[in-house]
């Protein structure tokens, strides 16, 4: 049994594993965290966010035509999806995922589903076609297709040896 997650109330549901979808707060419970304090730091949103940017997973994966990005966005219209190469050659997805309207006579029990907006960037190499770039999406699965230049191979040209 690990000391780890004892100390720091039980937050991650693997405390070896550092893709643990649960993100540890360090300001939790803290006196200045909260709302009404003066020295109030907004802990929570930070939280939000950070936990936002970790929980939108992707893939990616080179072959030999292409780099192939794969996103999991449950629950996300293909509406609700940003996907943009911007100067630099960076590739950037982001996106919107909606918070549930809560009715007056709701009672929640747990929310662990996330809401919220999600951005990831990946720099592309030089051998990726930007100007080719094409994704879709089918069953909350994007998958973005970064075709590649092909790789010249050095020309060997033989050399005749006199004398």
């Amino acid at each position: 049994m690990s000391i780890i997650p004892s100390l720091f109330g039980n937050q991650r549901t693997n405390a070896f594993d550092p893709f643990s979808l649960d993100a540890w707060d360090p300001f939790q419970g803290f006196p200045f965290s909260g709302p009404s304090s003066a020295l109030s730091i907004p802990g929570s949103e930070i939280s939000k966010e950070t936990s936002q940017l970790a929980n939108t997973r992707i893939d990616w994966k080179e072959t030999l035509e292409a780099h192939i990005f794969r996103a999991d966005l449950p629950g996300i219209k293909k509406e609700e999806v940003k996907v943009e190469v911007e100067e630099g050659r960076v590739l950037q997805i982001s996106g919107e995922r909606s918070r549930e309207k809560e009715e007056k006579n709701d009672k929640w029990h747990r929310v662990e589903r996330s809401s919220g907006k999600f951005l990831r960037r990946f720099r592309l190499p030089e051998n990726a076609k930007i100007d080719e770039v094409k994704a879709s999406m089918e069953n909350g699965v994007l998958t973005v297709n970064v075709p590649k230049f092909e790789e010249k191979k050095p020309e060997i040209k033989s050399v005749q040896i006199s004398g």
